[in-house]
């Protein structure tokens, strides 16, 4: 029976959570992960496993079995290997870390809707939309762990679901100019980021690549797609992000080319 293989696209949040879990196991060596190309239509081999979908990760087991769904597949592995875990054994400790996994969905919603906003007009809804759940998460963590920097005593499973959106927000920071406020409703909340962010295991992508390739969602084009006038997308593997141009900030005002993004020579 052959290992088992994690479909991906690189800087992924979703499928970067998945590396996170691993590193914190220590069992990074235990799964296979092959790069999906996401400005190329899916491969018909791989629609053939997921029976039509194209969203991933998707996990596939040795012996051909296929599960969908990070936070399903996250769940798997922790429990493959119980020695280290990863998630909350405690039924009340994982029903708390359970609630607050349960805000993610509108929180990933918010970030990706805002920074593919096109109207400069909506900019400040936006924002007060985003502030507004930071609070509510900052509210959750004085509640349940006021000492912090963790839900619990170390870096775990709400931390491994949320840091790779933590990161992937740099893009309001950039395109957007977002900053949370020096203010008390939110002193939790950067505390837990900050902790977050810092953590070893979870050092899978920078800043700079983040933004670099995140410039066509900034510009309204999610998933690969090609913006118009432009022949290559901001995800493509070549030339390698580090190599290239950081993108213009005022995303609003400026369409830059793919010379100017240098993705063409």
């Amino acid at each position: 029976m052959t290992r088992p293989t994690v479909y991906h696209i690189p800087v992924c949040p979703f499928c970067q959570r998945i590396e996170i879990l691993l590193a914190l196991k220590g069992r990074q060596d235990a799964v296979d992960f092959q790069v999906v190309d996401i400005t190329k239509p899916r491969a018909d081999w791989l629609l053939a496993k997921t029976r039509g979908t194209t969203a991933l990760p998707v996990l596939e087991l040795g012996d051909g079995r296929i599960l969908k769904e990070s936070l399903v597949i996250m769940r798997y592995l922790d429990e493959c290997w119980p020695d280290r875990p990863v998630a909350q054994a405690d039924p009340y400790r994982r029903a708390v870390e359970g609630m607050l996994t349960r805000l993610e969905g509108d929180f990933t919603m918010r970030g990706y809707t805002w920074v593919m906003n096109q109207d400069p007009a909506r900019r400040e809804t936006e924002r007060t939309a985003m502030l507004g759940l930071y609070r509510r998460m900052n509210d959750f963590l004085v509640e349940h762990a006021p000492a912090g920097p963790f839900l619990f005593e170390s870096f775990g499973w709400a931390e491994a679901v949320y840091t790779p959106l933590f990161a992937r927000f740099w893009f309001l920071e950039y395109y957007e100019g977002f900053q949370l406020p020096d203010e008390p409703a939110y002193a939790r909340i950067r505390q837990w980021i900050d902790a977050c962010l810092a953590h070893p295991a979870a050092q899978q992508a920078s800043k700079e690549e983040i933004v670099k390739l995140y410039y066509d969602y900034a510009k309204g084009a999610g998933n690969g797609a090609l913006l118009p006038g432009r022949r290559v997308s901001s995800f493509a593997f070549a030339p390698h992000w580090r190599d290239r141009p950081w993108p213009p900030q005022d995303k609003y005002a400026v369409s830059a080319t793919d010379e100017a993004l240098g993705l063409v020579a």
